[in-house]
């Protein structure tokens, strides 16, 4: 098996990102948004997912590693009452809770007069 330096440069740029996440990972009182960490632990993911089909084994577990790091950070160190992996749940529905309430809004609007006032 040959290996890449392209697998030697993503898995340095990983643990980078390991070494810059682990601070937020151990403060307490550090809160990360849903928005910012679910959408950045599943990047993680389907990048290490993707590494490991182009057989790049290191830059897999890097991004492995990345993603665990994020999945941490959105279990322990996010805004809200709970913990734990359900906060991946709770944002999932929070942005179908968006999507509907955008979805209806955006069609009550059409049906309003352009001044606002109701057609009474």
């Amino acid at each position: 098996m040959c290996m890449m330096w392209q697998d030697l440069v993503f898995l340095a740029g990983s643990v980078l990102s390991i070494a810059f996440l682990a601070p937020t990972v151990r403060d307490t009182t550090a809160n990360v948004p849903l928005g910012s960490s679910v959408p950045s632990m599943t990047i993680g993911a389907i990048y290490a997912g993707t590494y490991a089909t182009m057989g790049m084994s290191f830059s897999a577990l890097g991004s492995l590693g990345v993603a665990t790091m994020w999945s941490l950070i959105v279990s322990y160190r996010s805004p809200g009452p709970h913990d734990g992996p359900a906060n991946v749940v709770r944002f999932g529905r929070s942005l179908v809770r968006r999507a509907s309430q955008s979805l209806i809004g955006s069609s009550t609007e059409h049906d309003q007069p352009v001044s606002g006032r109701s057609a009474d």
